[in-house]
């Protein structure tokens, strides 16, 4: 069992009255992490439920408060997994948190926007959110010396980081588990969400959109490539961040006229999805998409990091029009921090424009030798 970060940060937001939710993709922990919990106030009166489940779906979709009084009352927790499937969740906790003022309420959700919009208008002040990624760096490093850590890297890149993948010793395992997790969730959830079939279209952008990670998306060229229409693409789009698949990074500007923030560029919330998506899982020496996939990593773990830990801030990538650029850029606290991904250690020099433009900033470029105090 490997600790999840958040589970101490989940226990303490839990209270009389507040609907706490977890929310991440399919397969990333979230049950596991919810049983965990259990277990850790198992003197407590707990009820455990799963969205999927027909009386639980019913009861709590019912707004009848002598329904929902027979299946909560005589408990202090109610822990609903997988919530966003059962109609009119939020409206449904709202009359629990109402009238049984010592309920604690702990949900979980595998499609962000969707959920957090159910319980968030309803639960106003009410309610605190939490993300569960993946396993993150920040949770192996522990676990591990400097040496296993380096070692596993490569297969970090290839295969990511779902719990099931990490935990399967064989390579073979990994692959089939990844294809499971791509075939038999990822796609439900998104399909689920607006009630769409066409899943070969999905693999289509999804496949387009993993072959540019780190460059400019065009909305126009992704358009004509599938034979549809711009606005399909962007709604596309949207429905896969909402499912945790991807997500974008947009361009950073202040004062250059010559600074580019059209189009963003978008990453996969974990590099096995990626390469599941594009069916290669060949080792680093025979790829050559190896700098788009330490890009995509390092990015994706500084994230979970800065999540995790509460560090507030904004996210870019800094583009001028003649080329000039910066992988990932964060500003915190009045300062920017820019950083460049290479694969191999290298000197590179930060733009010149960019550090004349923006005078209170850094650069560091994050390479297989230092970057676990990046990412843990």
């Amino acid at each position: 069992m490997i600790p999840r970060f958040i589970k101490n940060q989940v226990v303490k937001a839990l209270a009389p009255g507040r609907v706490v939710g977890i929310f991440g993709p399919r397969r990333s922990g979230k049950t596991v992490l919810m049983q965990t919990i259990r277990e850790e106030l198992r003197e407590e009166k707990i009820l455990f439920v799963n969205g999927d489940n027909l009386e639980a779906a019913e009861a709590l979709s019912s707004q009848k408060l002598n329904i929902l009084s027979k299946f909560v009352g005589r408990y202090d927790y109610l822990f609903v997994d997988e919530a966003q499937v059962i109609s009119r969740i939020g409206m449904n906790l709202k009359l629990l948190v109402d009238h049984f003022s010592k309920l604690c309420v702990l949900v979980s959700g595998s499609s962000s926007f969707d959920l957090r919009h159910q319980i968030g208008e309803p639960l106003v002040g009410r309610t605190r959110y939490f993300h569960l990624y993946p396993l993150s760096l920040l949770e192996l490093a522990p676990l591990k010396d400097y040496l296993h850590l380096q070692d596993m890297i490569e297969t970090q890149l290839i295969y990511g980081s779902y719990p099931q993948v990490y935990s399967a010793d064989i390579l073979e395992d990994k692959r089939q588990i990844l294809e499971s997790i791509r075939d038999g969730y990822l796609l439900k959830d998104i399909l689920q969400l607006d009630n769409l079939k066409d899943s070969l279209f999905v693999f289509q952008l999804l496949r387009l959109v993993a072959f540019q990670i780190g460059n400019d998306i065009s909305y126009t060229e992704l358009a004509n490539n599938l034979s549809v229409n711009k606005k399909t693409v962007m709604r596309y789009l949207e429905l896969l961040e909402k499912s945790f698949v991807v997500f974008p990074l947009y361009g950073f500007s202040r004062n250059l006229r010559k600074e580019y923030t059209k189009t963003p560029r978008y990453f996969f919330w974990d590099n096995g999805i990626r390469n599941a998506v594009i069916a290669n899982y060949n080792r680093l020496i025979q790829r050559d998409d190896v700098g788009k996939l330490w890009e995509n990593f390092c990015i994706v773990e500084r994230i979970k990091k800065t999540t995790y830990k509460n560090i507030y801030s904004n996210r870019y990538f800094w583009r001028t029009y003649d080329q000039k650029e910066i992988d990932y850029l964060e500003e915190r606290g009045g300062k920017l921090y820019g950083f460049e991904f290479k694969w191999n250690r290298k000197k590179v020099k930060p733009p010149k424009d960019f550090l004349t433009t923006y005078s209170n900033s850094s650069f560091e470029v994050i390479h297989r030798e230092n970057f676990l105090e990046f990412v843990s």
